[in-house]
């Protein structure tokens, strides 16, 4: 099984999905992220997108990254990973469903205030642009596709252990 962690940049999805995973016996935490910098690491350089997602090899090899963890050691995955583009998701999801692979998908949710005083407690000044430039890309897909699609956790007024704790009870559940 896979726990996919959605949700803007400075959600908590990366605390969380370690909490998660010591919730759930038998699990791991994959971080998709690394197959994006896999990717970034080619010489000489993919074409930039303005974000690795936009290269159509990282959504498969995410699913056959996932496929081939989960066939070598069994469990479950623990997904902390933002996928605000609908099409994306979908092709992820499908390529999951392909291997027979089921997803409980959960979006980290939180205000704009919330996440924007987030964003700029915990991470570097210069880290900001980047996270503050994805919370109204993040709104438009809560409204028009994300929150509908997934198991939303609002996370405004929760730890990261009671974020944690929910996901791994509605897992378990």
């Amino acid at each position: 099984m896979i726990v996919w962690l959605n949700g803007t940049h400075g959600a908590g999805k990366t605390t969380t999905s370690a909490l998660v995973q010591q919730l759930i016996p038998d699990s791991r935490v994959f971080d998709a992220e690394k197959v994006g910098e896999t990717l970034m690491d080619i010489k000489p350089e993919l074409p930039w997108t303005g974000n690795f997602q936009h290269w159509p090899p990282w959504r498969p090899l995410v699913v056959e990254t996932a496929r081939h963890v989960l066939d070598y050691t069994g469990g479950t995955l623990v997904v902390p990973m933002t996928v605000l583009v609908e099409e994306y998701w979908r092709e992820i999801a499908a390529g999951l469903a392909r291997h027979s692979i089921p997803v409980r998908h959960f979006v980290l949710h939180a205000d704009q205030d919330t996440l924007r005083g987030r964003i700029e407690g915990d991470s570097p000044a210069g880290t900001w642009g980047f996270r503050l430039d994805h919370l109204d890309p993040y709104a438009e897909a809560a409204r028009t596709w994300l929150h509908a699609e997934a198991e939303v956790v609002d996370t405004t007024h929760l730890t990261p252990e009671q974020a944690a704790q929910r996901i791994a009870e509605a897992v378990k559940g």
